[in-house]
């Protein structure tokens, strides 16, 4: 098999298993999300973690549509040696009135040495008739020339039927016809298109169990999430006899997005029992989400089922206590085997089972002792009723959890006095400067440095004041900085709570303070960080 331009494709591995097929768009459809906008660069970097993962298909674009696409396909084909995956080009049917070989849109296909090529088609008579401005006979036509085409230039084809479940409601006698028309042309399979995400489970799931008996075809399903339920409509179609499933990572695509990849494998494997995935892939599932957000440069969702950091976060007390006896009342499956772990939460809401499971979590044995436990859970409370919230701040409940399992708070320094100023100049600029006096090893030291901001300006002056001590502060760096205002009589009166991330180039850590004032609250924040990150880095506390 040969491109027009005589170059060999690189097909890859393909599915270990034909029977049925895991096939990504995340790099068509779902870079149509509003907010994403790939490179070529970022394109071939998830192109090589979905085929990390396993997925039997990744739809690469639409090559001759956009120099970005056609150079991606390009690129794929020398730089990429895939190991799971075959590439695949999306791209029309032909124009109506001409012919597939004299096409150029489908010579761009063939000349993007993709070995699989998906072809969207129109199945809804509305459709054909308004947006292609042709015949419904000249359509089946376009399909069947089209597909015909590339089966004979020894390409696999697979069929889009766009709008298809409006298009089944609308003259289900139509939208079957063009089904026939591409399975009968070659096409291995046939994906039943929710375009407009309108479908519910039940809905899909007759009308592909009537389609599959009626026509014959192998059929694949394509779920938007308008109704929130694509990742359900794509197991209804499963259910009803599809062997293809068609998703993005994460979830992402145009709107508020497709079925997700991740919940939608995890299912087939975990709740079905289908080996969609190579062996210990889906151990892999949350470090690969992750990552492909990371490209993507969006905030992975928390609470996304899975890989989340939340999915397996247990808060409540009484969940707490049910899962010290067993993890599986409170959890549906293991987390390791999604490469995700439990989270115990600490909050106003924790019991003993809470605190202790967190303890162990954070490598703190409270030796079953009880007293100590119920002083660590009153700690807790009294805290978070002054605004403290160690839900996101895990390096600072483990200060107070080691001060009350010790008897007294880890020092690593102590704080005498500290000073900030903002200065605002004549010419509309501000200076920002603070004066730290603190004690360490028995030394009194005095620091003033400048920063971007009176939080930056105090967090020099204490490396400036330390770092002659501690040498480990140089590695230490401020990656985010959150602030809220607690509710109070006035907001310039209110409570302000600050959580900061430290990274020391290996690890992060989140640490909180509350104060009268921002400053105030980021300097307690501050403190713990250092505080934690000398811990972690097995200092001797100095007094």
């Amino acid at each position: 098999m040969t491109t027009e331009n005589g170059e060999s494709p690189r097909p890859g591995a393909g599915p270990a298993d034909d029977s049925f097929h895991v096939f990504d768009t995340t790099l068509r459809d779902g870079a149509q999300r509003e907010g994403i906008n790939l490179t070529v660069a970022d394109k071939l970097t998830i192109a090589r973690h979905l085929d990390e993962f396993g997925v039997g298909f990744i739809e690469g674009g639409w090559p001759g549509a956009n120099p970005r696409d056609t150079e991606f396909f390009a690129r794929a084909r020398q730089e990429i040696h895939f190991r799971h995956a075959q590439l695949v080009a999306f791209g029309a049917t032909r124009r109506a009135g001409g012919t597939a070989a004299d096409d150029p849109q489908v010579k761009a296909l063939l000349d993007s040495g993709a070995p699989v090529i998906t072809l969207v088609a129109k199945s809804h008579d509305r459709h054909v008739e308004l947006a292609l401005r042709t015949t419904l006979d000249e359509n089946l036509e376009m399909v069947r020339d089209t597909v015909s085409h590339l089966v004979a230039q020894g390409r696999r084809v697979f069929v889009d039927m766009e709008h298809f479940f409006d298009g089944y409601k609308a003259n289900p006698a139509y939208a079957k016809a063009v089904v026939v028309a591409a399975h009968e042309a070659g096409a291995d399979v046939v994906i039943l298109c929710d375009t407009n995400g309108g479908m519910l489970p039940a809905q899909v799931q007759a009308v592909v169990a009537t389609v599959l008996a009626d026509t014959g075809a192998r059929l694949g399903i394509h779920a938007q999430d308008d109704t929130g339920c694509a990742v359900a409509n794509t197991l209804a179609a499963v259910d009803a006899g599809a062997t293809h499933v068609q998703c993005t990572a994460n979830g992402y695509g145009e709107r508020v997005g497709n079925a997700n990849l991740f919940p939608v494998v995890a299912a087939l494997e975990l709740k079905y029992g289908k080996r969609v995935l190579p062996d210990g892939a889906l151990a892999e599932m949350t470090r690969i989400s992750h990552a492909i957000a990371e490209v993507v440069n969006l905030t992975p969702s928390t609470h996304q089922p899975y890989v989340g950091v939340s999915a397996f976060a247990h808060k409540a007390g009484l969940h707490a206590s049910a899962i010290k006896v067993d993890p599986d009342l409170y959890q549906h499956i293991d987390p390791e085997l999604v490469g995700n772990t439990m989270r115990m939460l600490v909050s106003d809401m924790a019991g003993r089972a809470s605190i202790e499971l967190k303890g162990k979590e954070l490598g703190v044995d409270l030796g079953g002792d009880r007293a100590l436990v119920a002083r660590v859970v009153e700690r807790v409370k009294e805290r978070e009723l002054q605004g403290y919230t160690y839900e996101a701040a895990d390096a600072s409940f483990e200060l107070l959890l080691r001060a009350e399992a010790e008897g007294r708070a880890r020092r690593y320094f102590r704080t005498e006095s500290w000073r900030a100023i903002t200065e605002n100049r004549p010419d509309g600029t501000h200076a920002n400067e603070a004066t730290v006096k603190l004690w360490a090893k028995g030394e009194r030291m005095l620091a003033t440095a400048e920063g971007n901001g009176p939080v930056n300006a105090l967090d020099r002056a204490l490396r400036v004041a330390l770092e002659r001590i501690y040498p480990q502060l140089a590695k230490f760096e401020l990656v985010d900085y959150k602030v809220r205002i607690l509710e109070g009589r006035h907001g310039t009166e209110s409570t302000t709570r600050v959580l900061v991330t430290t990274s020391d180039g290996n690890a992060e850590w989140s640490t909180v303070g509350v104060g009268e004032n921002v400053i105030a609250a980021s300097w307690q924040a501050v403190e713990d960080a250092f505080t934690y990150g000398l811990l972690r880095a097995g200092v001797d506390p100095a007094e």
